[in-house]
């Protein structure tokens, strides 16, 4: 099976002192934005919090690469933040074995080197615009603009939302009484679960069916690559983030939570931030686990707070808190989304397992009264603690407080090659304004006629992504070319049909 390798070049700037810095580092695994752009408190939507007001430094607080993707006309959707290319339609349920099988025969586009995602890989694609009542979803967690997501059967007794998409990353211990166990996405209710590879009381010999997106190119992705910077401080060079290496050893409900990350002061930074559940997710370590390793669920470069389950058994490590709501249940705004770094424990039966694996995300009340936690919900009994851990996050290569539009804005006008270039049928364009203009982009053929305006109106201060859609093109050289104040640049792109 032959093995595209793709890597993303991304460049950061920031303000600092009123200096202005330029730093840039190959991102291989960029982090692809939640969609959150609301605010809420514990019980409801809110207006936007000022700094230093309750619930600032939720998700919406902070804004990177938004989704973007093209439809390639040919049953694959390009991912065009992370590199990946997708299967736009699963189909029919299939066994976990057969998976590899339909991945290693595809010839979907006229490609060859399909695969099983990893779980990481997965996730990439979750968004929590998403919305579910109970069992019911009104929005779907998954773009379903470009990727056809199926509903579960009521016909045969499944709910709406049992319509799970698995992945290729299995569990290294079992969950249930035994159970071998696959990680998936419910791209319907917002979460990560393990789930029974097997048909249950079959002694794991009948498999159990699921949906499966293949995906193909960037391999690098969802492989992190971890610097201890000595200042117990841990960079990940594959995602441009840094992160607290040990936790404080407290638990604490969302908003407190929230207002540590934002008002702490550590390692000679003041900008650490609560991450969202995209980040905290992409420092899973998927081969560990606490009954295999005896470890959490994150690599042994990062040091975390030790507890005992709701049995007071020693070995279980806590959820940790991310700046993301969950918008399920009667009251949707009520629940934060956690990362399960330790085992995602439920009490069934009256007995308290590892129902759904170390490395599950899901979710929990934002507040309560701590004597009545933890406590048990749901049909697996899933164990809420409610006052969770708390990780911070910054970005690795800005020096000055991000807030907001801050992280972003650019330090000066920049025309950005097209990506991807060679390109069919679309390609992506971006430029940076340092200050408002008035901005012109316009294509033009070899012969310098102009075929195309992209844009031509006043502009505010930042980072603008514009897709060039070629119907009616044909293959061919073609230039764009950037006007703005006194700024003018001109690039080269390829279209191949």
């Amino acid at each position: 099976m032959k093995t595209n390798l793709f890597k993303i070049e991304i460049v950061l700037s920031m303000f600092f002192l009123g200096g202005i810095y330029l730093k840039s580092q190959t991102i291989t695994y960029p982090i692809v934005e939640t969609g959150v752009v609301d605010y809420y408190d514990n019980t409801s939507m809110i207006s936007t919090p000022s700094e230093g007001q309750s619930f600032y430094g939720q998700d919406a607080t902070y804004q990177g690469d938004n989704s973007s993707y093209t439809n390639n006309g040919d049953g694959t959707i390009t991912d065009n933040v992370t590199g990946l290319i997708w299967e736009k339609d699963m189909r029919t349920k299939i066994s976990y074995a057969d998976a590899f099988i339909k991945a290693d025969t595809m010839t979907l586009g006229g490609y060859n080197d399909w695969r099983v995602p990893t779980i990481k890989e997965l996730y990439s694609l979750i968004l929590f615009t998403g919305k579910v009542n109970n069992t019911v979803p009104s929005e779907m967690f998954i773009d379903s603009t470009y990727f056809n997501q199926p509903l579960g059967d009521t016909t045969i007794g499944e709910r709406l939302i049992d319509a799970q998409t698995w992945s290729a990353t299995l569990y290294k211990s079992t969950t249930m009484i035994g159970d071998s166990t696959v990680f998936g996405v419910n791209f319907l209710d917002g979460r990560i679960k393990g789930y029974p590879k097997y048909a249950p009381g079959s002694n794991n010999i009948v498999p159990e069916a699921m949906y499966f997106r293949m995906v193909r190119s960037n391999v690098y992705y969802g492989v992190n690559s971890f610097i201890d910077n000595g200042d117990e401080t841990i960079t990940d060079n594959a995602t441009g983030l840094i992160w607290q290496k040990a936790d404080d050893g407290n638990s604490r409900n969302w908003e407190d939570a929230l207002a540590y990350a934002e008002s702490l002061t550590f390692a000679g930074y003041s900008d650490w931030r609560l991450p969202n559940a995209k980040e905290l997710q992409s420092i899973v370590d998927y081969t560990r686990c606490p009954d295999i390793t005896n470890s959490p669920s994150i690599d042994a470069i990062f040091t975390t707070t030790e507890i005992t389950d709701p049995d007071g058994n020693s070995g279980q490590y806590p959820y940790f808190w991310t700046s993301t709501s969950h918008l399920d249940g009667s009251n949707p705004y009520s629940g934060a989304v956690y990362v399960a770094f330790g085992e995602a424990q439920g009490k069934m039966n009256n007995m308290l397992m590892d129902v759904h694996g170390a490395g599950a995300q899901r979710s929990d009340p934002k507040v309560g009264d701590i004597s009545n936690y933890p406590d048990f919900f749901g049909p697996q009994g899933d164990v809420r603690y409610v006052f969770n851990y708390v990780r911070c996050v910054r970005d690795a290569y800005l020096t000055s407080a991000v807030k907001n539009n801050k992280r972003s804005k650019p330090m000066s006008f920049k025309l950005e090659q097209n990506y991807p270039n060679p390109f069919n049928p679309s390609t992506e364009i971006s430029y940076n304004l340092p200050e408002q203009s008035f901005v012109t982009l316009k294509v033009y053929d070899v012969l310098g006629r102009e075929i195309f305006t992209l844009v031509n109106e006043d502009k505010p201060a930042g980072t603008y992504r514009i897709n060039f859609d070629t119907i009616g093109l044909g293959s061919g050289v073609y230039f764009y070319q950037l006007k703005a104040e006194n700024f003018m640049e001109k690039k080269k792109m390829i279209l191949i049909k």
